[in-house]
């Protein structure tokens, strides 16, 4: 069934508004992703278990984890590529290894290779108590036109206003 209660025109396309090269967008924000660091190919993100988050069981959903340990590799590569430039994850393979049932978990990322426009990484996401609980690999492809259209970066004095 569909829902006719959302107002016209908030379906897209939408104008996103980052605070920098290396922050979160508004999906990361809804998980409530936070980048401890970015650099030098290298990314830890982290993320609270809220119950917004949990499955039926009432885990972890096994979504959410992977939006955290993708992210984390694109913190990792964006710390690598010149701010503006325009990837997207061309394939992915997760592997679940523990439920999570409560607290934060923490995602360490790194670039593991990068040939011509084709990069890969690798994410390992913990539990408080240090346990792996996923392990993540993903491809991504850098757009040849390497700019991003449509997004506004507030603080990066190199891009100007608008990229």
């Amino acid at each position: 069934m569909e829902d006719k209660s959302e107002p016209a025109g908030l379906t897209g396309p939408h104008l996103i508004e980052m605070g920098a090269w290396i922050s979160c967008a508004p999906f990361e924000r809804l998980l409530d992703m936070k980048i401890v660091e970015a650099a030098g190919g290298r990314a830890v993100l982290s993320m609270p278990f809220r119950i917004d988050l949990a499955q039926g069981a009432g885990l972890m959903h096994g979504g959410a984890l992977v939006s955290l340990a993708d992210t984390a590799v694109v913190m990792a590569i964006k710390s690598l590529v010149p701010p503006g430039t325009h990837f997207a994850t061309i394939s992915l393979e997760t592997v679940f290894l523990y439920p999570v049932k409560q607290g934060v978990v923490i995602a360490r990322a790194r670039v593991v290779s990068q040939e011509d426009r084709i990069v890969q990484g690798q994410a390992i996401v913990y539990n408080e108590q240090e346990r792996p609980v996923l392990e993540f690999t993903s491809t991504f492809k850098m757009a040849r036109d390497r700019r991003i259209r449509g997004v506004v970066f507030r603080d990066s004095e190199d891009l100007g206003e608008r990229i």
